[in-house]
């Protein structure tokens, strides 16, 4: 297989952890990607609907890629980091790439870490792209679509048995769950990404996540996309998230697929 020309892999300094980060395209505008649970800034460029998503973004924007603290190409830490401190990882890849506003969009577990980053740093957003994104992933009485206790120990059990086999696809990416080259690509991907005990680990602090006290200061334009199939983080959730968002455009796409 010939592997695809992707960015240069650079690291920026978050405290005492190393960030790695990629650019891909040119700017103005400036867009920060944030990723989901797991991500890996290399792998990524393998797979070609993956190619091609980045592609398109970096032909009207400067893209910057990173992998989050404790997943892909990022320094391992010892305990899993809050969502205050994985968020000020975006400020400090913006930084190392003389970033001083940026659209801002996270995709699924990366849209709240966005929102929160928005609300922390309002002078460095300039906008905000929210897809297949949540404001909180546990079940509450005022919260019916989130994962109740039995489905988060399933869930748990489920990355346990399978994690690094590409599984995942038949809930993240089910529309192309019977080729076999994306399911390769995705085993691989998942186990770059990270170890089936931080993949625990992090579907463990996910589901600690809220950030609904957050959203009615956001002021920033916004657009939440949410696939009305989604399998992985159901449709309320994108609703819920346009319905609380001061300055939100709500767009429900055709689909299945939780990956963008």
């Amino acid at each position: 297989m010939v592997r695809p020309v992707q960015p240069e892999t650079r690291y920026a300094r978050s405290g005492d952890v190393h960030i790695a980060y990629q650019v891909v395209g040119s700017g103005p505008p400036d867009l920060v990607f944030v990723p989901g649970f797991v991500s890996h800034v290399e792998r990524v460029w393998e797979e070609p609907r993956g190619q091609l998503f980045l592609h398109r973004l970096a032909s009207f924007c400067r893209v910057i890629l990173f992998d989050k603290r404790g997943t892909g190409l990022s320094d391992r830490v010892g305990t899993m980091p809050t969502l205050e401190q994985r968020m000020d990882d975006v400020r400090a890849v913006m930084d190392a790439t003389g970033t001083d506003r940026a659209a801002i969009m996270g995709a699924s577990e990366g849209g709240p870490m966005s929102v929160l980053f928005a609300a922390t740093y309002p002078q460095r957003t300039s906008a905000l792209i929210l897809f297949g994104a949540m404001a909180r992933r546990a079940w509450a009485a005022d919260y019916p679509w989130g994962r109740r206790p039995g489905e988060m120990e399933a869930r748990l059990a489920s990355v346990e048995q399978t994690w690094g086999t590409g599984a995942s696809g038949d809930v993240f990416s089910p529309s192309h769950a019977g080729d076999d080259d994306y399911r390769k690509w995705l085993a691989a991907f998942e186990r770059s990404s990270a170890s089936p005990g931080a993949a625990l680990a992090i579907v463990r602090m996910n589901m600690e996540i809220d950030v609904r006290h957050v959203l009615p200061v956001i002021r920033v334009p916004t657009l939440v996309l949410h696939r009305i199939g989604d399998r992985a983080v159901p449709v309320e959730h994108g609703r819920y998230l346009a319905a609380h968002l001061p300055a939100a455009k709500y767009v429900e796409l055709e689909g299945i697929d939780h990956f963008p």
